[in-house]
């Protein structure tokens, strides 16, 4: 006997004879030409009735229990009307779907009695669905990027629609030209972010920061639900940020408008925070971004400008000496020992440019491996930090005033 035919005859057996095209044709999709299942299922019912095999066409499907009828003009229109009441600018999308687990495990179940190894009843609902919506949206799937991704919930009777909407990321530097402004938003530690009379009810232990500055005008002008900022390491909250700016990536969760003015945007974060930070270079980007810019900081190098104070007046000769540090064995400082784990980390020194300010005041141009702290190679923290300037020079030495003139990426 023909193996298309044991394997209908079977399938009849297991089912009863009431099984969909849909259902038929895609434990055939290894072996009957298409396009597409329903006309596979077709092939092999005539191929039955050919052989004197009669069976119920109108029964509902045991396999599915008929849901590629749901997928139909009335469930397109249900999405359509769903976005539009959202008010969604998008492009791209993914659909997805979730199914009755008794309607799941029966489509395995007859794959397993079988022998078969075909796509799941799950991928073709998908399929199909996208196909629908393709033409009901006037937009493309797109799997590598998509803007919206489209849920339908089959398990109850009439069919619920859910919209999730991914992120928008923009990509940038920021300069931060004042001190007292953390990096992200800092909430009050009494409180948690609650709200008290510490915090003065605002949640907050700052009234602003670099990613608030930032995000409420993106937040306004993609209007979008909340924000991230993620930055390439961050500048201690009495560091400025110079130079050529810190890299960041900001990401709008759920924007409803996608297609904005990037250069208005940037000029009315720098209008509004003119004196107190600066964004540059503002960008498209993806979702990848946002990981490869916090974890490349290790593997950068950053130039910083260091005032230092000096217990003791120092020759250019002792200065010279500062050449010589290079691989640094930098144990977690003790003011950060209570959020980052306490472990040596080895850091490297690129160079180190000294001039005398007076006889107890330096400053130091450092290029160092991102990661490495600046204070700590300055001060020693106790020993924690080997070697460190304070001990090259033979005298304590603290820093009080950095900037950071570069960051590489």
């Amino acid at each position: 006997m023909d193996s298309k035919l044991e394997n209908a005859l079977k399938i009849m057996e297991i089912t009863d004879g009431k099984i969909c095209d849909h259902c038929l044709g895609r434990k055939f999709s290894n072996e009957v030409e298409g396009p597409g299942n329903p006309l596979r299922g077709e092939k092999i019912s005539k191929m039955l009735l050919q052989n004197d095999i009669t069976f119920d066409k109108n029964s509902k499907c045991a396999v599915c229990h008929d849901i590629f009828f749901d997928i139909n003009e009335e469930l397109a229109e249900n999405v359509a009307q769903k976005i539009k009441d959202l008010d969604l600018e998008f492009d791209g999308f993914v659909v997805g779907s979730k199914l009755a687990k008794e309607v799941v495990e029966k489509d395995q179940s007859l794959n397993q009695e079988l022998g078969l190894e075909v796509e799941g009843l799950k991928k073709e609902v998908n399929r199909e669905l996208g196909k629908l919506l393709e033409i009901s949206l006037h937009k493309e799937a797109d799997f590598d990027n998509p803007h919206l991704v489209i849920m339908v919930d089959f398990k109850k009777e009439i069919p619920s629609v859910r919209i999730q909407i991914n992120p928008l990321f923009l990509e940038g530097r920021y300069r931060k030209l004042i001190r007292g402004i953390p990096q992200t938003k800092w909430p009050c530690r009494k409180c948690k972010g609650r709200g008290c009379e510490e915090c003065n009810f605002t949640g907050k232990m700052y009234t602003e920061s670099v990613e608030e500055l930032i995000s409420s005008h993106a937040l306004k002008i993609t209007r979008g639900r909340s924000s991230k900022f993620h930055g390439a390491g961050r500048e201690d909250i009495d560091v400025r940020m110079l130079g050529t700016g810190r890299p960041f990536v900001l990401e709008i969760k759920e924007p409803r408008q996608r297609t904005i003015d990037l250069e208005k945007l940037t000029h009315q974060i720098n209008q509004e925070s003119e004196g107190k930070i600066e964004v540059l270079q503002l960008k498209y980007s993806i979702k990848s971004r946002k990981a490869s810019i916090k974890t490349s900081s290790p593997d950068t190098f950053k130039t910083y400008q260091a005032q230092v104070e000096l217990k003791e007046p120092v020759s250019l000769e002792k200065l010279e000496n500062l050449q010589s540090m290079n691989i640094i064995n930098q144990r977690t400082p003790l003011r950060v020992s209570h959020r980052r784990a306490d472990k040596v980390r080895i850091r490297e020194v690129k160079s180190i440019e000294a001039k005398i300010i007076n006889p107890h005041h330096i400053e130091l141009i450092i290029k160092g491996q991102g990661g490495l702290y600046i204070k700590e190679l300055i001060s020693g923290d106790g020993g924690r930090t080997s070697p460190n300037v304070s001990d090259v020079l033979g005298t304590p030495a603290s820093c009080v005033q950095l900037d950071v003139l570069e960051v590489q990426g």
